[in-house]
């Protein structure tokens, strides 16, 4: 047996022995450590560290079926073996790293990728739609690459290959170029945010409620209550004022008093407004200025801010001033301007 062994594979059987105690201590060690890193990380996902989280993803794609060809060639390194042999061996070890490599590389994408979506869902659950579409396209990419590795290690010529999917995927883009102008709109506005679902936004004459940011459309409900369908390249193509990222809100208006106004009650209009602006909770005054001789009274400029952006603080907020406006300038019998004219008739005297 131990001739014919020889006679074979052209090595002793001790060389043979030695290089199945490499192949199959390779393979031991290789499992040893996967099953042992397991073990060791497996309540990583209980934890708030993420680094044992990363290092459990890689170990639980090592798939040790795909190390025993390496652990073979490095066996076979140890043994004289025809060419043809060697290359079989050396070509499926390339094979198997490569395969695992794309496995390790898909982990590592996985990863981070669940990583921002922890972190975004709670503020962003649209965001989980896009983060799929992109994984689905990122682990894609990766065995495409993989497999045209693969190829080109087989000795197939990927170059033509290569150049006839280039060709094809730009016929492909400019056919398909508003979808994926869509597609990658839809990536920006995941990661950018503008705005997350929840937010009153206004593009042009439209504003509403965002309520679901697709891969293709964004859709908006109307405070008329009609849902509003955007493209999401029209969208983004678009100025979009965010409401809901507004923190205070800056508020001017005027006022006009009749030109019968006295002097002292001129002066006192500031202070008074000013008083009243303070006393309203949610609100830090700014100025208050008789700002220009209009054509039917004196004109008065105010500035303040409500320290809210909510809509309706605002509303109640300049409605408690109007009214206290009001009954100040009633107590103070200070008029409020509105539009008049004054005609001033002369008699002229007949000569006799």
């Amino acid at each position: 047996m131990s001739l014919r062994l020889q006679d074979i594979l052209g090595n002793a059987p001790g060389t043979v022995a030695t290089a199945a105690g490499i192949a199959a201590g390779v393979l031991v060690l290789s499992g040893a450590v996967a099953s042992l890193a397991r073990r060791k990380l497996r309540n990583a996902r209980q934890t708030e560290g993420e680094v044992d989280d990363f290092f459990l993803d890689l170990f639980s794609r090592t798939n040790l079926a795909l190390i025993v060809f390496p652990a073979c060639w490095l066996g076979a390194r140890a043994l004289v073996l025809p060419a043809e042999v060697t290359a079989l061996i050396s070509t499926s070890a390339r094979l198997s790293l490569i395969a695992q490599a794309a496995l390790w590389l898909a982990a590592i994408l996985d990863f981070f990728l669940r990583r921002y979506h922890r972190h975004r869902v709670e503020n962003d659950p649209a965001a989980v739609t896009t983060i799929r579409a992109f994984r689905f396209c990122a682990v894609f990419g990766v065995w495409c690459i993989a497999i045209l590795v693969a190829l080109d290690n087989l000795g197939v010529d990927v170059t033509t290959l290569i150049t006839g999917l280039g060709i094809g995927g730009v016929a492909i883009a400019l056919a398909t170029q508003n979808i994926l102008g869509d597609l990658f709109a839809s990536l920006s506005i995941v990661l950018d945010k503008p705005f997350v679902v929840g937010d009153f936004i206004r593009t042009g004459e439209d504003l509403g409620v965002v309520e679901q940011i697709g891969l293709k459309t964004t859709r908006v409900r109307s405070l008329s209550g009609e849902l509003l369908v955007f493209s999401n390249s029209d969208l983004l193509q678009s100025r979009i004022r965010n409401y809901k990222r507004m923190e205070e809100r800056r508020i001017l208006f005027r006022i006009g008093v009749v030109y019968q106004t006295t002097p002292s009650q001129l002066r006192g209009i500031p202070p008074m407004v000013r008083e009243i602006i303070e006393r309203q909770p949610s609100t830090r005054f700014d100025r208050a200025h008789f700002a220009a001789f209009g054509d039917s009274s004196y004109d008065f400029e105010l500035v303040y801010y409500v320290t809210s952006p909510d809509y309706n603080v605002y509303m109640d907020t300049q409605q408690a001033i109007n009214l206290a406006i009001v009954d100040a300038f009633a107590a103070a019998t200070i008029e409020f301007a509105y539009p008049t004219r004054t005609l001033y008739l002369e008699r002229s005297q007949s000569r006799e």
